[in-house]
């Protein structure tokens, strides 16, 4: 499908890929990870045809189509439904030109969009559309009353809609909520065709990716697996590769002491000149380049006694209208608590709430003496000055400390050197988040209530916050969608819906398989009808549905035997590459590598063909 052969790209006169080639076969699902700032969005950038390589060749087999999110969001009159549906120009245009065309051309164009589906796109561009959390009504409401945010969200869902051949996806889930980054897996998991996406979120790209290539210091490396294998793998890698280099410098300071000692002894003179030679001939074994770990620090000042706040019988809201009402709960210094429930439902608002940027309409709220709350709201970063420096933004704030302290205080949120006198606006979006808790912590608080707080950082630094929260000695509320946050440092979940805020009894896991098992049945109450071409429904009779549906079902029974044959052998093969053992026969890894391509084209081919035989019973199921 994709092939990037010894390609060199620059930017802004850094140098972002050196001689760095890849091979994305069809079919494939493929998580792009690396550090922020290595230039994995650049890469997409490439590969879509917006940059061209400084030297080597991207090569694309012909006719491909690709598909990525528009960066800037739809906007105007257009309803959701109306935006995404518009996004496939060719069935637009067809239905434009079907009403005024003479009979010959207007027989061509039904024939065209028989073979587009076109009856059946209305219904699945609203379940594309539910799965990303507009309901029914949201789906004809105009693009004009949503948030940027939301917007985005229609992007994703015109690039979906589309099914391009190569989906290109930059950090997906970033505008999404917990609810709908879980649906965007699960419908990436069984997408048809190749998907090469970038993402921080570990669990994500556990749940989607079968390989994961990381970008470090301009190259490019193919692991087989998810997140975790790769993580495995290049443990593995690292240690092999320290042992090598271990051995090597051994096996050289052995013939440098045999030369030292018989170079000018006679009868020792050739077996020692010999050595050098040996010694000349030896490849160094290359240091493999290992990024410095990332970690800060989360200060917290004085935990006063509990509860640190009780809310009782309150209701919150703004200009009047209530979102949250009776809510009767109560924080103490140990408590970690994670926020569920899809967006717009009030996380946000129960967060101000317990921050003090909102008062209760009703009911009361007390806060223990000497309770000090951190607060970081989605858009800290955004209230940044972005012409001043990190450096500039302390002194503000302790216009007496010495440049020394401010320093040390920076370099625990991995702001070193001259990162910490850059101007904000040239910090990576990972830079900017870790200076917005610097400023949030910088009071000591014994509170910390962070909403989305990952949205830009990378999985280093995510996992850097995941220790800094289990080292944080107060209490912690938190609103994350990376569900690997969540479970590492979250003990107590509450979920917010339906205007209340309760304790939910379960696990993170246990609310994702509720989430699935509830949202297809609710997509199907929010799709619209398939219309026939004079605008009512066709209806079949209920022995010429069975008669049509029953060799389609045998087909789908056949055709999951077969996928399970060949996902079974896929994990003997997996296995059999993430064990080192085998790379010591670099023949049978290049033949295991092979099937394994062979094998992963084949099932989504299957997976392609289990997905339309599906499409088809269901429309038949619905006539």
């Amino acid at each position: 499908m994709l092939d990037l052969v010894d390609v060199t790209l620059r930017l802004g006169g850094r140098t972002l890929l050196e001689g760095a080639s890849l091979h994305v076969p069809a079919g494939a699902r493929m998580a792009l990870v690396g550090r922020n700032g290595t230039g994995k969005t650049s890469l997409l950038r490439l590969i879509a045809g917006e940059l061209e390589p400084d030297a080597g060749a991207l090569r694309l087999q012909s006719s491909v189509r690709i598909g990525t999110v528009a960066q800037e969001p739809p906007s105007g009159d257009l309803t959701p439904l109306e935006a995404v549906l518009a996004a496939d120009r060719e069935r637009a245009a067809l239905l434009a030109e079907r009403d005024t065309a003479e009979p010959q051309r207007r027989a061509e164009i039904e024939e065209r969009l028989r073979a587009l589906a076109a009856d059946a796109a209305p219904a699945r561009a609203a379940r594309i559309l539910f799965g990303l959390g507009f309901d029914a009504a949201a789906q004809g409401r105009p693009l004009a009353t949503f948030s940027g945010g939301w917007r985005m969200r229609v992007a994703l869902a015109s690039a979906l809609f589309l099914e391009p051949d190569l989906l290109l996806l930059d950090e997906p889930t970033n505008h999404l909520d917990l609810e709908a980054a879980i649906w965007l897996e699960n419908y990436l998991r069984n997408y048809p065709r190749t998907v090469l996406f970038v993402s921080h979120d570990r669990d994500f790209i556990n749940a989607v990716a079968e390989r994961v290539c990381l970008l470090s210091c301009g190259k490019l490396t193919v692991y087989s697996g998810n997140y975790d294998a790769f993580e495995r793998q290049r443990r593995e890698q690292i240690l092999k590769q320290e042992r090598l280099r271990a051995q090597q410098e051994a096996e050289r300071a052995r013939i440098r002491a045999f030369v030292d000692r018989f170079r000018y002894k006679a009868s020792k003179a050739r077996q020692a000149q010999s050595r050098l030679k040996m010694l000349e001939r030896m490849q160094p074994v290359p240091e493999l380049v290992v990024e410095p770990e990332i970690r800060f620090r989360l200060p917290c000042g004085r935990i006063p006694a509990p509860p640190l706040l009780t809310l009782d019988d309150v209701r919150v809201g703004y200009d009047g209208r209530v979102v949250l009402d009776r809510l009767a709960l109560r924080i103490d210094p140990d408590d970690r608590i994670a926020l569920l429930g899809a967006n717009g439902n009030g996380k946000s608002t129960f967060a101000r709430l317990l921050a003090g940027e909102l008062q209760p309409m009703a009911g009361t709220l007390t806060r223990s003496k000497g309770l000090v709350v951190g607060y970081f709201a989605q858009d800290h970063i955004e209230r940044l000055d972005p012409e001043a420096t990190a450096l500039d933004h302390l002194l503000r704030l302790r216009p007496r400390a010495s440049e020394q302290e401010l320093r040390a205080i920076l370099a625990g949120f991995g702001l070193t050197r001259e990162r910490a006198t850059t101007p904000v606006r040239f910090l990576s979006g990972g830079e900017k988040t870790r200076l917005g808790l610097c400023l949030v912590c910088l009071d000591g608080p014994n509170l910390l209530i962070l909403d989305e707080p990952t949205n830009h950082l990378d999985i280093d630094s995510r996992s850097a916050l995941v220790d800094a929260l289990n080292d944080f000695e107060g209490a912690v509320v938190l609103i994350s969608h990376d569900r690997y946050l969540v479970q590492a440092t979250a003990d107590t979940l509450w979920l917010v819906a339906g205007g209340r805020v309760r304790p939910f009894d379960g696990s993170i896991e246990d609310y994702r398989r509720l989430l699935l098992e509830t949202s297809s049945s609710e997509a199907e109450r929010s799709q619209p009808s398939a219309p026939s071409k004079d605008g009512t429904r066709l209806r079949l009779s209920g022995s010429e549905r069975r008669a049509r549906l029953a060799p389609l079902r045998e087909r789908v029974r056949a055709t999951e035997h077969e996928l399970d044959r060949l996902q079974a052998r896929r994990v003997e093969l997996e296995r059999a590459l993430s064990d080192p053992g085998l790379y010591r026969d670099g023949p049978k890894v290049a033949r295991t590598r092979a099937e394994l391509d062979s094998l992963l084209a084949r099932i989504a081919e299957l997976e392609t063909t289990w997905l339309d035989l599906e499409a088809e019973i269901e429309r038949l199921s619905s006539a």
